[in-house]
């Protein structure tokens, strides 16, 4: 879907300005919060890595843009909750739980170091040949899905060439919707500045995307 993450290219929203290196974690103790219930709540196992970050960028414009990281990061949970049935609305609007759950996959405070160091590999085996391969020219396709998708707007139509090939992954596109996980060969495709932005490109920029292989056609 074209929704409010979707910034590439965009303008009017002013500068980055990365802190470096010696930045702070969290700036704030309900920050650290946040991403514990985050991680608590995926652990739990009724929704995928896909599903929670769709439940993100589908949040309204307006609540996505007034919102900070950690905040956009809650208004999902609460979305993704509220969905499965974990809470309901008058617990979330209250705050207090009506009845405590009993949850077999909780995660235990010994077991979140090695949890974060495993992650969730999304690499699978593919039976089919590749479609394309290093050096060939292709073009994203021109599509609005409603659903979720990881393709950017502002590369669609425009034509790269392959960099990379990195196997079989899991294809958020169906993951996010509890379609399976389908999994496809995703591809890093290099597009030139101008090829995005024409001559208003900067001078040798190149912008490299991870892209699966159903968003690519040849050019």
């Amino acid at each position: 879907m074209n929704g409010p993450h979707d910034l590439g290219g965009q303008m009017g929203f002013g500068l980055i300005t990365p802190e470096g290196e010696s930045a702070a974690l969290f700036h704030s103790e309900w920050e650290a919060r946040a991403l514990a219930l985050t991680l608590c709540a995926g652990a739990l196992g009724r929704w995928t890595l896909d599903e929670s970050r769709h439940a993100r960028e589908s949040l309204p414009p307006a609540v996505y843009y007034g919102s900070s990281y950690y905040e956009i990061w809650i208004r999902g949970l609460e979305s993704l909750l509220t969905k499965h049935g974990l809470i309901s609305a008058e617990e979330l609007a209250t705050g207090q739980a009506a009845e405590a759950m009993a949850h077999p996959r909780r995660l235990a405070p010994d077991a979140v170091g090695p949890a974060l160091a495993r992650g969730g590999p999304t690499d699978r085996p593919l039976q089919d040949a590749p479609r394309f391969r290093p050096g060939d020219k292709v073009r994203a396709k021109v599509m609005h899905p409603r659903g979720h998708t990881r393709l950017p707007r502002y590369v669609r139509g425009a034509v790269g060439v392959i960099e990379a090939d990195h196997g079989g992954h899991v294809f958020p596109d169906t993951n996010a919707h509890g379609q399976g996980e389908a999994p496809q060969r995703l591809y890093t495709v290099v597009f030139d500045g101008r090829a995005l932005w024409g001559d208003d490109a900067e001078s040798g920029l190149q912008v490299s995307v991870d892209a699966w292989e159903s968003y690519l056609d040849p050019a």
